[in-house]
C-alpha cells in the first residue's frame, strides 16, 4: 500500500483560494487542487487499488476464503473516499494596517481554465504555472514574479498588501498615491485617536491640512485666507500681515497706483446713473494709520477687521507715497509714507483703504466706500446699520460680477443693476482678460460677501440684493430714501 500513500500525500499540497498567505509551495503536484479530479483519475486511482489488492492476494482467481476478513478493504475504501472529499482550507482576509480603511471587494469565485494536461494558468502572464512555487489569492494563482503592484509593477512579496478597484498594492505604494498629504506640512495626514484619518479643509479652496495647523502659529494670507506652505515663503508686510505671491501680483501698494482703479470704480457708478460730483480723497494706508482714524471718527459701522474707511471728520492721516520694496526674508521694507490733513468740504473728507491687498479686494472694498460716500452726499438719513452697510455690500458685489462675470469690455454689470440704470452700462475696470487665480480670487470675495454670517453685512446683503433684483437699483434707492427701509 506504499504507492497509494505517495498519492494521497502529493495531492494536499496546496494553496487555498482568498488573499495571499505569503508562503511559497513545491511538489509535483502543488497545481492540482481536490475539485480538479475527472473521472478518469477515479478510474485510474481503482485500477491501482486493484493491482494493489491483487499483488496481495496470493489466491487471485480462486474461491473466496469464507473466513476471509473484509476490515482491511472497508478501511481502505473509507480512507480514499475521505480523501476525495477533503474541503480546501478558508479564505483568509488579511486586513491592511495603517492604510485609510478600504474594504477589499467581494468578488465571485473564479475557476480558471484548466489546460488538458491538467495545469493552472497564471493570472498575470496567463502561461501554465507548470511544477514549483506559486501564488494563490483574489480567487487566481500566480507565479510568484506575475503578482504585482499595480503602482510601481514591482513584484508584491509581502504577506499583506492593498486592494483598489480591484487592483493589488504595496501598502506603501497604497499610502502614496491614496492617502492623503497635508498642503501645508507636505505630511501623510496622520490619523486620530480612533484610527481615523482627519483633517480641515478651507470652504472656498479647499486645501487640506493637519488640525495642528490651526494652533501651531502657521499664518494665512492676509486676501485669500490660504495657510503658508512649509515650502514657500509669503510676504511679509510691515504691520505683521503675510501675503501670498499669488496675491502679490495684483497688489496695490501705495495712494498713486490706486488712482487708476478709483476712476474705474467712479465709471462704475456714472453707469449706473450714481455719479458723485465731489471729489473725495482716496488714500491707502497702514493697518495702524487705518486704526487711529476709524478711533477719530465719530460715527460708522465697522467689521472687527477693518480693511475701509469713508471719513467724515477732519484730521491728519499718514497715507503710502511710494511703493514698498522687497527685501531679504521676503519681507517689506523701504516705505514711504507722509502726512494728508483733511479739509471738511461736504460730508466726505476721505476714502481710505488698507494698502497691500489684490486689485479685485482693494476694489471691492472701494466700491463699498463709494457708497457709503454716496449716500452721505445725497442726503440718505437715518438708515439702520443693516440697510446701509447691506446695500454698500450690494454695489460691491455688482462691480465683482462686472469685473469677472461679465468679463471683458463693454458687458454689462449685471442684469438687475443694468435694468436700473437709464445710461449705458459699465465696462468692465480692467481691459484684458484675467488669469485663472484673479477668476478665482473674484468667486472667493463674492463668495465671502453672499455667505458672511453677521446680521449688518451679510443679512443687509442678502436683503439689499434681493430688493435690487425684484425691483432694481433706482427703485431700491428711492424707497430707502423715503422709508429707511429696503422695499419687500
Amino acid at each position: 500500500m506504499g504507492w497509494l500513500n505517495k498519492i494521497f500525500k502529493g495531492s494536499v499540497n496546496r494553496v487555498s483560494r482568498g488573499h495571499y498567505d505569503g508562503h511559497w509551495h513545491e511538489g509535483n503536484q502543488s497545481e492540482h487542487t481536490r475539485d480538479a479530479y475527472d473521472e478518469s483519475d477515479s478510474e485510474d486511482i481503482a485500477r491501482a487499488i486493484a493491482l494493489s489488492l491483487a499483488e496481495q492476494d496470493p489466491n487471485k482467481g480462486k474461491a473466496i476464503d469464507p473466513d476471509y476478513s473484509l476490515e482491511e478493504d472497508e478501511q481502505l475504501a473509507r480512507a480514499l473516499q475521505e480523501s476525495l472529499n477533503t474541503e480546501s482550507p478558508p479564505r483568509q482576509n488579511a486586513p491592511v494596517e495603517n492604510v485609510p480603511s478600504e474594504s477589499i471587494p467581494a468578488r465571485e469565485p473564479h475557476q480558471p481554465v484548466l489546460p488538458s494536461s491538467g495545469f493552472r494558468t497564471c493570472a498575470g502572464c496567463r502561461k501554465p504555472i507548470g511544477h514549483g512555487r506559486f501564488l494563490s489569492c483574489m480567487d487566481e494563482v500566480w507565479h510568484p514574479q506575475c503578482f504585482k503592484c499595480y503602482a510601481c509593477n514591482k513584484p508584491i512579496s509581502e504577506y499583506e498588501f492593498a486592494m483598489h478597484e480591484d487592483q493589488p498594492y504595496h501598502k506603501s505604494c497604497y499610502k502614496d498615491f491614496f492617502h492623503p498629504k497635508c498642503d501645508v506640512c507636505k505630511n501623510f495626514i496622520p490619523t486620530n485617536k480612533n484610527g481615523l484619518i482627519e483633517y480641515r479643509a478651507h470652504p472656498f479652496w479647499m486645501q487640506k491640512y493637519c488640525p495642528s495647523h490651526e494652533d501651531d502659529g502657521t499664518p494665512r494670507c492676509c486676501s485669500c485666507e490660504r495657510m503658508e506652505p512649509t515650502d514657500i515663503k509669503y510676504i511679509t508686510l510691515d504691520d505683521g500681515r503675510k501675503l501670498c505671491l499669488e496675491c502679490l501680483t495684483s497688489a496695490t501698494m501705495d495712494s498713486p497706483e490706486c488712482q487708476h482703479l478709483y476712476m474705474d470704480i467712479q465709471e462704475f457708478f456714472e453707469g449706473l446713473n450714481m455719479k458723485v460730483e465731489q471729489q473725495v480723497p482716496l488714500l491707502l494706508v497702514e493697518r495702524q494709520a487705518l486704526n487711529e482714524a476709524l478711533e477719530a471718527e465719530k460715527s460708522g459701522h465697522h467689521l472687527p477687521e477693518t480693511r475701509g474707511l469713508c471719513l467724515s471728520e477732519e484730521q491728519i492721516v499718514r497715507t503710502i507715497l511710494k511703493r514698498p520694496t522687497i527685501g531679504p526674508g521676503n519681507r517689506i521694507m523701504d516705505m514711504i509714507t507722509g502726512p494728508y490733513k483733511l479739509v471738511r468740504r461736504c460730508e466726505v473728507t476721505a476714502i481710505l483703504i488698507l494698502y497691500g491687498l489684490p486689485r479685485l479686494q482693494t476694489g471691492s472694498i472701494l466700491a463699498h466706500e463709494m457708497m457709503h460716500a454716496y449716500l452721505r452726499l445725497k442726503g440718505y438719513r437715518s438708515l439702520s446699520p443693516q440697510v446701509e452697510e447691506g446695500i454698500c455690500q450690494v454695489l460691491s458685489h455688482l462691480w465683482l460680477e462686472s469685473e469677472i462675470i461679465a468679463g471683458a469690455s463693454g458687458n454689462t454689470a449685471s442684469s438687475s443693476a443694468s435694468s436700473s440704470s437709464s445710461s449705458a452700462a459699465p465696462t468692465s475696470s480692467k481691459k484684458g482678460a484675467k488669469t485663472e487665480f484673479e477668476k478665482k480670487l473674484g468667486a472667493f470675495i463674492k463668495n465671502q460677501i453672499e455667505t458672511d454670517s453677521s446680521v449688518e453685512y451679510g443679512d443687509g446683503f442678502r436683503a439689499g440684493i434681493q430688493a435690487v433684483e425684484q425691483y432694481g437699483l433706482r427703485s431700491t434707492l428711492d424707497h430707502m430714501r423715503l422709508t429707511g427701509s429696503f422695499p419687500y
